[in-house]
């Protein structure tokens, strides 16, 4: 059920997503998704699976103008090109043609307002629009294909109500190859019959994690209910130390030097993933025990080689 908006907020109009321009990644085109570091490839011509991504929160402005962007947004759409789409998207493109909505995405306010109705007013028409997306995407693309579903902070609440409504104890979920929900928690027994992965070879399940710095706790209130994790490095739900040779490579800036790997020792603790803080080009300037925004980038090489497993399990099976 999508909650009323609020009086306050101006509603831009919805995307029709029958208009190319309202995706951010189609296979049909050449776009930032289908871009590569040096040591991967871009394999969606020769792919039998498809991916859906729901991209992050990147209507971040300090100056608030309104709870839900306009898909219109030239300048907006162009940084969601070239940050999430081009370092996010991109890993999942040796598994499967990549298909992401634009969407009116709620401002990042929406999650730290005390307004709550508002913020959930915006998060759900932001909501609203990935299911329209979703639905015109089985409807004229997916052609019955298996489906990895695929998101990043804002887009993984709405990828844990996708998967509620459509995949969760209904016919669709046996087209379900995994689902990364990363940069959001999921509850634990969230799903009827969509279990935790807990190995890395295992399909019909979902993954998930947030990044912090090893040593960091969260404030009490975060740890009121327990929350499933896999590790993405080892791929599974074990609290074991898992050693930096394991870890296959990150993302940070320069697609031409590839990716780096070797580098984060990971652990989940409690509700979180701890890892290392990772060496990079201008690390020293990075202060912060949250990692949130390298959810993605610090285990790219992991995410792109365990995709692709996934999908020649889902297929053998």
């Amino acid at each position: 059920m999508i909650a009323a908006i609020g009086k306050s907020q101006s509603v831009p109009a919805p995307p029709d997503y029958s208009i190319e321009e309202n995706w951010a990644a189609l296979p049909s085109r050449f776009d930032s998704a289908d871009i590569s570091p040096s040591d991967l490839k871009d394999l969606q011509q020769f792919a039998e699976a498809d991916v859906f991504f729901i991209h992050p929160t990147t209507n971040i402005s300090k100056i608030f103008v309104n709870w839900n962007a306009d898909v219109n947004d030239e300048k907006l759409n162009h940084k969601t090109d070239q940050t999430t789409i081009k370092y996010q998207v991109s890993a999942f493109n040796g598994a499967g043609k990549i298909y992401c909505p634009r969407y009116r995405q709620a401002h990042i306010r929406a999650f730290f307002t005390s307004d709550t109705a508002e913020g959930n007013a915006a998060l759900d028409l932001a909501y609203s629009d990935v299911r329209a997306a979703f639905i015109y995407y089985l409807n004229h693309y997916n052609q019955k294909r298996p489906i990895i579903i695929a998101a990043h902070s804002q887009g993984g609440l709405h990828a844990i109500r996708l998967l509620h409504e459509f995949f969760d104890d209904s016919p669709l979920q046996n087209r379900l190859v995994v689902a990364y929900i990363m940069g959001y928690p999921v509850r634990q027994n969230e799903y009827k019959n969509i279990p935790v992965c807990k190995t890395p070879e295992q399909t019909g399940c979902f993954c998930s994690w947030r990044t912090f710095k090893v040593g960091h706790e969260l404030p009490k209130r975060f740890e009121d209910y327990p929350v499933d994790i896999t590790n993405p490095v080892s791929w599974s739900t074990s609290r074991d130390v898992v050693p930096k040779e394991m870890h296959k490579g990150m993302l940070i800036t320069h697609f031409n030097e590839g990716t780096k790997g070797s580098q984060l020792q990971t652990q989940i603790h409690r509700n979180i993933l701890w890892v290392n803080k990772p060496k990079f080009k201008g690390s020293f300037l990075y202060t912060g025990a949250n990692f949130h925004r390298g959810d993605v980038n610090l285990f790219y090489k992991d995410i792109y080689e365990n995709a692709k497993l996934r999908v020649r399990m889902f297929f053998k099976s």
